[in-house]
């Protein structure tokens, strides 16, 4: 059976008792058009002090794109200057949107708040430390318009963190491929391209 919006390789269902391995399933790819509109999702916590360098990046970017583009800025309960700081950057800016959350929640809650609020026909979902090169988003966006449905970023190294945070990471990965899932890319974080159709079906479980 094929898919009609097919994404990448994808394990197969299952196992016979005694059978061979299982092979991965290929799946043939659908071209896309640039999207129309793209979300930038930016959970944020006590973030006051990288705001100005976030918006310089942001609205360097913003320029460059090919498309109207929507920046979501989900502020997760911040107890600083962070909420002050995004709101006076959306009244300037009427691509630029608040989400406030009324306490922290934790990121994956600010992050999956930020998804079900994003409009784009493609949402990127990154960090607002720019650990995560924004430029690599116009990659993602060549990667989504050959085909692919979620496009995410692999770190090459992990700058400016803890030994214990580097090996914690390092960890945390290889148990998953180990116990969960063989094939889960490892060091790749949050940064990464959705398209419509993916959220559209995350959102809905």
């Amino acid at each position: 059976m094929r898919s009609r919006n097919p994404v990448e390789l994808a394990s197969g269902a299952g196992v016979a008792a005694k059978g061979p391995e299982p092979r991965s399933t290929l799946h043939l790819l659908e071209k896309q058009s640039y999207p129309g509109l793209l979300s930038l999702v930016v959970p944020m916590y006590n973030e006051d002090t990288v705001v100005e360098f976030l918006r310089v990046e942001l609205e360097r970017f913003m320029d460059e794109v090919q498309c109207s583009i929507e920046v979501l800025l989900v502020n997760d309960g911040s107890s600083d200057d962070t909420l002050i700081k995004i709101v006076e950057w959306a009244n300037a800016d009427p691509r630029v949107k608040v989400l406030h959350l009324s306490r922290n929640f934790g990121h994956q809650i600010a992050s999956t708040a930020g998804l079900e609020h994003a409009s784009g026909d493609a949402v990127v979902l990154i960090d607002a430390d720019l650990q995560d090169p924004v430029a690599v988003i116009h990659t993602m966006i060549e990667r989504y318009c050959d085909g692919f449905h979620v496009v995410y970023g692999q770190r090459e190294r992990r700058q400016g963190e803890t030994v214990f945070k580097r090996f914690s990471a390092w960890l945390f990965y290889r148990v998953m491929r180990k116990l969960v899932y063989k094939d889960l890319p490892v060091d790749t974080g949050d940064f990464r391209l959705i398209s419509r159709p993916s959220l559209d079906a995350l959102n809905s479980l």
